[in-house]
């Protein structure tokens, strides 16, 4: 089963990093300094920020669908992350370093199925989630924290 990991665009984040922290308090984003890694994961380039790289922790809607399933959570952005290019059946190495939620929707944004991916073993729930046909696409979580990952689709 061919599939595709991407991260989120950078232009609707940029701006952020030009506001002060008040200014980003009042759109409930704090400006962080990454002091370990792994543990501040950039939805933009799916990597894990360096230490020292300044980072964003705002509130997203990654499931903006009309469902009982529309959610969003929180998500960090990197200052200077640009866009990840992954290849098909690629897995990013912060997705291998964490357990994670898999969870199917359908085209219409209900979901169809979930199920976790432990230990770096990503691409066999991928495969399991997408082997049902009405499985349009997977979005991955981090299963401690529940916050959104990235989208995956079929390629």
């Amino acid at each position: 089963m061919s599939f595709r990991i991407s991260g989120l665009p950078a232009s609707p984040f940029t701006a952020l990093f030009a506001l002060s922290d008040t200014e980003l308090s009042a759109q409930s984003a704090v400006r962080q300094v990454a002091d370990s890694n792994p543990g501040y994961p950039c939805r933009i380039g799916l990597r894990d920020a360096e230490v020292g790289e300044e980072v964003i922790l705002l509130n997203y809607e990654h499931q903006p669908a009309d469902t009982p399933f529309r959610s969003r959570h929180a998500i960090y952005v990197a200052k200077n992350s640009v866009p990840v290019d992954l290849s098909v059946g690629e897995v990013p190495s912060l997705m291998r370093l964490r357990h994670l939620s898999l969870r199917g929707f359908r085209a219409d944004g209900m979901m169809l199925a979930a199920d976790l991916a432990l230990d770096g073993a990503v691409e066999p729930v991928i495969e399991a989630l997408f082997a049902n046909p009405d499985v349009a696409y997977i979005h991955a979580h981090w299963a401690k924290q529940g916050c959104y990952a990235a989208l995956i689709e079929r390629a």
